[in-house]
């Protein structure tokens, strides 16, 4: 009996490897181009920018013009009353057009354009973000499957062990203790397998409700998680982020349109003026035509456009500052999570080369020895339950890796797994 659960052990070990290691994973790239189509988020942050969009000719248009029809009358309420007889009777009208002072529309217009251009920064930013999430549950499912097969040889293997165990018991090689000890990791085992089971449902649910589906929808099995080095130098990672992350790209316009705030508060000093013209009808008498300019005084300027600027200026210094946190913080945060990539791909290539085979190989060797009675229940038991945790410790690994892969190319706009 000792060779086929010897061959058992190494058959688990190499299951991982053979299993799904060739499939090649479409699913994932499907689920990425609905969630882009379809995902409510997205599809809101892509009207915000449409909106946005239109802002700028509104705010660089002149004012609405004023029409303005009336009369003036003499002896009688009524329209006409004293036209051709009075000389301030009269029927007419007048317009108006109030001008800003040259310069304050077009500055109003390209703050508009920034608010626009940092309004696509988020939609990319949102893009990002939901396709960082759905690779995170993804690979969070694809652990869940890998682990609850784990589990599932495990579990096969342990019964296997359970009934040698009391096949020794009632032949009384083997204390009472250790028939108990087997069945209540198998216990153990089953409960790490319920848990697994909830984790596959949850992260079903989470991936249908990013790609905008009810969320029973079901989804075949995700690919293997298969070990590959970190794509990337970490000063490779911090030149894309420079270049290409929508959150510093957008705190970098919202910078720009600050300065032009800035520069539209001082033109607040200098007044807008309004144009108005009429045309009087006097009945029989010569027609009357009139023509006003209107001019507004910043009088208060001290307490109002003085004001305005110190406001201005100190947003300008508070997006500058933003810009400097986002800039600190994403570099922390991409160091973090390249450090967690980079740990956790050695961590895997040890358990998968090293910690593994070897610690099969105790079991395989402490099993014969058990069934001799070389060594006790308590060793062999120790070894197996060493087995199964390395194990898991190997796919916790590779799902950390492909986490930490997922965030950084949210960071920094840049492929990385896929």
């Amino acid at each position: 009996m000792t060779r086929p659960i010897g061959s058992l052990v190494l058959l688990a070990m190499l299951l991982p490897a053979i299993s799904h290691g060739e499939r090649v994973d479409r699913e994932l790239e499907a689920l990425l181009n609905e969630a882009l189509q379809n995902n409510p988020e997205i599809v809101a942050a892509q009207k915000r920018y449409e909106a946005a969009r239109q802002r700028p000719s509104q705010a660089s248009s002149l004012p609405d013009p004023m029409f303005s029809p009336g009369y003036n009358s003499n002896g009688r309420p009524w329209p006409g009353a004293g036209l051709g007889m009075e000389p301030t009777s009269q029927i007419g009208f007048m317009v108006s057009q109030e001008f800003p002072f040259p310069g304050k529309r077009k500055l109003a217009g390209d703050m508009a354009v920034k608010e626009a251009e940092a309004e696509w920064q988020q939609y990319q930013q949102v893009q990002l973000s939901v396709v960082s999430r759905l690779k995170q549950a993804y690979y969070r499912r694809a652990y869940a499957f890998a682990a609850a097969d784990v589990i599932d040889r495990n579990l096969d293997l342990l019964g296997k062990f359970l009934r040698i165990t009391e096949a020794r018991y009632s032949v009384g090689k083997a204390a009472q203790q250790d028939v108990l000890k087997a069945q209540t990791q198998i216990s153990i085992l089953e409960t790490k397998k319920v848990q697994l089971e909830r984790e596959k449902n949850a992260r079903r649910a989470e991936i249908n409700s990013l790609v905008n589906r009810s969320p029973g929808s079901p989804l075949p099995r995700p690919a293997d998680l298969l070990p590959m080095p970190v794509p990337a130098k970490l000063v490779e990672l911090y030149a894309a982020a420079r270049e290409n992350s929508p959150m510093l790209r957008r705190d970098e316009k919202m910078i720009q349109r600050a300065e032009l705030a800035v520069n539209l508060a001082r033109k607040e000093y200098y007044p807008d003026f309004t144009l108005n013209g009429g045309y009087y009808n006097m009945g029989g008498m010569p027609d009357m035509y009139m023509f006003r300019a209107d001019f507004k005084i910043p009088l208060y300027f001290f307490r109002k456009q003085r004001a305005a600027v110190t406001e201005q200026a100190q947003t300008l210094a508070q997006s500058r500052r933003t810009y400097e946190a986002t800039n600190q913080n994403l570099h922390f945060r991409i160091q973090d999570d390249y450090l967690m990539a980079q740990a956790s791909e050695q961590l895997v290539r040890l358990y998968g080369q090293s910690v593994i085979p070897q610690a099969s190989l105790t079991l395989e060797s402490s099993l014969s020895s058990y069934e001799t009675g070389a060594v006790d229940f308590l060793t062999v038991f120790m070894n197996y339950i060493t087995v199964v945790e390395y194990e898991m410790n190997y796919y916790e690994e590779l799902q950390n890796f492909y986490l930490a892969l997922a965030r950084l190319e949210e960071m920094t706009a840049r492929p990385l797994t896929q």
